[in-house]
């Protein structure tokens, strides 16, 4: 486990669901032991995110609406919510890859337009999720990939400054790994974190991304 890699991976998924959670006017809090939002965050996304390992569980609760419903992303795997009504949604590594020569694989269109973005977030099922205020954001960027009658077929979204944070992925078409190579094609010179359950890792390491450690999603049911 390599906890430095972590911690960057942590610190970047913390950032995007920030980013997530004010454009729909819900502000969060960050420090060093955690991110949060005192409110219950938009569908998918956690109510916290930890951001070192060891964080006081009765302190991080303390800061977010901690009754049913709520979710906390145990980024280190470290922490035991069970005993406040919390059980285990899943499970799933932080992975990573380092710069390195693009695949051959055609790179993603950026999506730069609401209609653009409304198109994509069909798609991808999250509908209302993504909202037009991601695409002013500098952190952000939303991919699709087109066919070649220019159907829109899969897609990602890359977030943070490096390293940049790959979420979202999704394909209608073909394999994810396709879509994984066609992400690294798109910013060949930066590095890469995110994260994937067991049953959804396998594409990512076939396009080059090693773990880097587990972590946790807790949710109070």
């Amino acid at each position: 486990m390599r906890d430095d890699e972590r911690v960057a991976a942590a610190r970047n998924n913390a950032e995007w669901c920030d980013i997530v959670c004010g454009s729909h006017g819900l502000p969060g809090r960050t420090d060093a032991d955690a991110w949060s939002v005192p409110r219950r965050s938009p569908q998918w996304y956690p109510d916290a995110v930890t951001l070192r390992p060891g964080v006081d569980v009765e302190a991080l609760l303390a800061r977010l609406d901690a009754g049913p419903g709520a979710s906390v992303k145990d980024s280190f795997a470290d922490l035991d919510l069970s005993g406040y009504g919390f059980r285990v949604l899943f499970d799933a590594q932080w992975i990573q890859r380092q710069p390195a020569p693009p695949p051959v694989d055609a790179p993603l269109d950026r999506v730069s337009t609401p209609d653009e973005l409304a198109s994509w977030a069909a798609a991808h099922g999250g509908g209302a999720l993504f909202r037009p205020a991601l695409l002013a954001d500098p952190r952000v960027l939303v991919l699709a990939r087109h066919d070649d009658r220019g159907v829109l077929t899969g897609g990602a979204v890359l977030s943070g400054d490096g390293p940049y944070g790959v979420s979202n992925l999704f394909t209608r078409t073909g394999t994810a790994h396709d879509v994984w190579r066609a992400v690294c094609a798109t910013v060949p010179d930066a590095p890469l974190v995110g994260y994937e359950t067991t049953q959804d890792l396998s594409p990512a390491l076939r396009a080059g991304f090693t773990t880097t450690g587990p972590l946790r999603v807790w949710w109070h049911g």
